[in-house]
């Protein structure tokens, strides 16, 4: 067995480097630059706009508001269910450890990566609501697959080209579902909570040993709890996630940020050498971080646009089947969204963690060095403790435990129902069983991600989050003068105020149609 694991571990690696180093990490990065500059720098020309008509707009009642019917949710439910799926151990562990392999300058270029993954973001949900269309029980159906198949394969001779590009990110999101949106968030959960709540004739009780790791009674017995509170969500379907996540997300980052606000105030005489440290070895050919050997360039650009998208998932096309579940009706009014979520994700929550963890003290910030006993898995935890301690009473790596405990858990929600939807991309008619069958499935898969010893569950998933965003980057790519399109359409009407211009809706004439005339109806804008 651990032969196989060592062969599988080294032919992932191999992978892993190919579709992130070699591949992704500069197709991402070019593919948000050129959506960028086509779109005249939206994310920063018209930042007023879609301030106002996202977190200006949480009081409306059209935007907040439940609909009611079963085919679709609210702006805001998309934009938590989304959340949900990207705030998760990545803005706490995946930031650490960017930081620790990448040094400072990793903050940097995962800045980078946000700043330029808005438009990505924003394209992928515009193409999305463009291209969505209602499935057997009348529920939107949209994402990645679906503009690939539509948009890309509605070029001349490049219909297969589109239908084998859908079928590759559909099979790569329902793995990645298993793996970066449950197994791997769930192992983060059991360990953080079992080593901070510990309770010792529970832990006491091992149950088998494996590569030196230890599975206890505790952690069976929290996997199992999980696997009751994950299934309850799962089962109600896309409105019970929806609610949860409305519920849990926006409290979740508020308080997340105010405590990460504590610590950072309460280390303020350390804030100009953090932002130093950050700026000054973004650019360095050999940082001195890490000694004697330092941190090559490449490392410090590949952690830091890798830890990014996998915190924000900007790119890699997931988050848009739950945006095209909006009940909106204007494409890029969820674009809009799109760049929000970006700018929480990334812009917030994941600086939060950095300065925490470069302003704690923790870590020495000219070598890299970290205390003993410290690791990149417990330093934003020890960050928390240089302010939220009382004696031996660790209140800070208690909280930890509990953020990604509610981050991990929100984050296998969203991530059920993307797996859900590429499966029923994949089984066509048979989609209603098969659904079905992914959701128990998914369901048990949480006890092996609370059993698990190895990492070598995140390591896959993160392949195959570089597997799902090529094909997605290609289509978005290939689709860029249709997101050109619609923007200037929206511009057009929406900001000039033009009302000679007709707008764009749907790829589908009858969805145009009936759109269309619900915005002439209700004015809506």
């Amino acid at each position: 067995m651990e032969n196989f694991l060592d062969n599988l571990t080294s032919f992932n690696d191999v992978v892993n480097t190919f579709v992130w180093t070699k591949v992704g990490v500069w197709l991402l990065i070019a593919v948000g630059i050129i959506l960028t500059i086509l779109t005249g720098f939206f994310q920063v020309t018209h930042i007023g706009h879609w301030m106002k008509k996202t977190i200006g707009s949480l009081f409306d009642k059209k935007v907040k508001g439940h609909t009611g019917e079963k085919a679709s949710i609210s702006q805001f439910q998309a934009l938590c269910t989304a959340l949900a799926a990207t705030v998760g151990v990545g803005n706490i562990a995946g930031v650490s450890a960017a930081i620790v392999t990448g040094g400072p300058g990793a903050v940097f270029w995962m800045w980078m990566a946000a700043f330029f993954g808005m438009m990505t973001n924003y394209s992928e949900n515009i193409l999305g609501i463009y291209f969505r269309r209602k499935n057997h029980a009348g529920e939107w159906s949209g994402g990645a697959m679906y503009y690939l198949q539509d948009g890309l394969g509605g070029y001349k001779g490049m219909k297969a080209v589109g239908k084998v590009l859908a079928v590759i990110f559909a099979i790569c999101a329902v793995l990645a579902s298993f793996g970066i949106g449950n197994m791997g968030q769930v192992n983060k959960i059991v360990l953080n909570f079992t080593s901070a709540f510990n309770i010792k004739p529970l832990t006491e009780t091992v149950l088998y040993s494996s590569g030196g790791t230890n599975v206890t009674l505790y952690m069976l017995i929290v996997g199992i709890v999980l696997m009751i509170l994950v299934g309850i969500v799962v089962i109600g379907g896309l409105q019970r996630i929806a609610s949860v996540a409305e519920k849990i997300i926006p409290a979740m980052v508020v308080l997340y940020v105010i405590g990460s606000l504590v610590i950072i105030f309460g280390n303020i005489s350390r804030i100009g050498e953090a932002f130093s440290a950050i700026f000054s070895m973004a650019f360095t050919k050999e940082a001195a971080w890490g000694g004697a050997t330092g941190v090559a360039f490449k490392t410090i650009i590949t952690q830091g646009c890798k830890r990014g998208v996998f915190s924000n998932e900007a790119g890699l096309g997931s988050s848009v089947m739950v945006h095209s579940n909006s009940n909106v009706l204007e494409p890029v009014k969820q674009g809009l969204w799109g760049i929000f979520e970006v700018f929480a994700d990334t812009i917030v929550v994941c600086t939060m963690t950095a300065l925490t963890v470069l302003t704690s003290g923790i870590i020495d910030l000219d070598t890299g060095i970290l205390p003993e006993g410290v690791q990149d898995s417990t330093l934003v935890a020890e960050s928390f403790n240089t302010v939220f301690k009382i004696g031996n009473f660790e209140f800070g790596r208690y909280f930890i435990a509990l953020a990604i405990l509610l981050f991990a858990f929100t984050t296998v929600l969203g991530w059920s129902h993307y797996g859900s939807k590429a499966m029923e991309y994949l089984a066509g008619k048979a989609a209603p069983t098969a659904v079905k069958i992914y959701k128990v499935i998914f369901v048990l898969a949480i006890m092996g991600g609370a059993m698990l010893t190895s990492s070598i569950a995140w390591d896959i998933s993160d392949t195959f989050n570089g597997m799902m965003m090529l094909p997605n980057l290609i289509g978005v790519l290939a689709l860029s003068p249709l997101v050109l399109k619609l923007t200037r359409n929206y511009v057009q009407r929406r900001i000039k105020g033009k009302t000679d211009v007709e707008p764009m809706l749907s790829h589908f004439p009858e969805i145009q149609q009936e759109n269309a005339k619900k915005i002439a109806e209700t004015g809506e804008e």
